[in-house]
């Protein structure tokens, strides 16, 4: 038998090894994006990739998060900070940064998306077919779009006419496009102004896909929310989840495994359904607060499909023009959308 020294002795130092620190990571990677952590896609598809990181490389990577713009400069400045090696990696929006992803413009067209799933699974592949240089300054960890995109507003949105004189908050070149030859007014901004923008009149509607309404209030700043019938929202915006090329680069290849196991269409597919799950809260507390929920039927539908098509003639054309073949693009991105829309 033990003596009780020996017994005490062994007791010592199993509480010393639990009350030990873990052991430090050998990286730390600062991860900054633009949302609220309680926000969809921070909460619901960030926070659970950096968590199977950190995992599945048994601690040797740390995934430190800031949100809400935490290390400064803008959403639209998220890019170049991942460029630029001021943080590792980020996520933001590509329309925050007009004409610089001309050829993943065509996403943003009109009456392009169906479910957030299967389009950023459509966008990724997009990506890998056609956009790797458009992307070449960083380490692309995954592509993705938002959910059908609707119009959320303080006055009933019930046919095209009602459209007249609307200012609308629109998230890229190509939303505002389409917004002004639908009728509007296109109020520019990124996604945190629309709150400020809301309260105080500047706009009278915003462009946002439903899993985003709670996280900045908007179904308690508007009383009215306009979708469309059939299986294309009115619009999407694109989003990149990127790395710094020297962060990745420098990893050893076992930690290199890590990311790119944990990279690529899946991650877009989960991404997308984040968005997707997302949008069915925002619809639920919309509905618990009394609001009017517009689904525009067919025939209304199709009259906003026909005023808005002069927006994708003059993108391919325009696309075309500049030598990127915007025709091969937007008909190669329907195709994409129709095949995983289909699985």
């Amino acid at each position: 038998m033990l003596s009780k020294f020996v017994r005490a002795g062994l007791v010592g130092l199993a509480i010393a090894a639990a009350q030990a620190p873990a052991q430090a990571a050998e990286v730390t990677l600062r991860l900054h994006q633009f949302l609220p952590p309680q926000a969809t896609i921070p909460r619901m598809a960030i926070k659970p990739w950096a968590e199977k990181i950190e995992k599945e490389s048994e601690g040797r990577i740390e995934i430190r998060q800031f949100h809400a713009m935490q290390l400064g400069g803008t959403p639209g400045t998220l890019y170049d900070q991942a460029k630029d090696g001021v943080v590792d990696i980020i996520w933001t929006v590509l329309g925050y940064t007009p004409g610089r992803f001309p050829k993943a413009e065509v996403f943003d067209l009109p009456f392009m998306v169906t479910t957030a799933e299967a389009t950023s699974q459509a966008f990724h592949a997009f990506y890998e077919k056609h956009l790797t240089d458009e992307f070449k300054d960083v380490k692309v960890l995954a592509v993705h779009t938002h959910g059908p995109g609707l119009l959320h507003s303080k006055q009933p949105i019930e046919k095209l006419e009602d459209m007249r004189g609307v200012k609308i908050r629109g998230g890229s070149r190509v939303i505002n496009d389409m917004l002004d030859k639908l009728g509007s007014t296109p109020v520019g901004m990124p996604v945190t102004g629309v709150s400020e923008a809301l309260s105080k009149g500047v706009i009278d509607a915003t462009t946002i896909p439903w899993e985003v309404t709670i996280a900045f209030k908007v179904p308690e700043l508007v009383e009215n929310h306009t979708g469309f019938a059939g299986g294309h929202g009115l619009y999407t915006a694109t989003f990149v989840f990127a790395m710094n090329q020297a962060s990745y680069d420098k990893l050893p290849d076992d930690l290199k495994k890590v990311i790119d196991d944990n990279s690529g269409i899946e991650l877009a597919a989960a991404f997308g359904r984040a968005m997707d799950a997302g949008d069915e809260v925002g619809i639920e507390f919309a509905r618990k607060l009394g609001n009017n929920i517009i689904t525009l039927d067919d025939a209304e539908t199709k009259r906003w499909q026909d005023a808005a098509q002069p927006v994708i003639d003059d993108w391919t054309k325009a696309a075309d023009a500049a030598g990127i073949e915007g025709t091969v693009l937007y008909r190669d991105a329907v195709e994409l959308v129709r095949k995983y829309g289909a699985q």
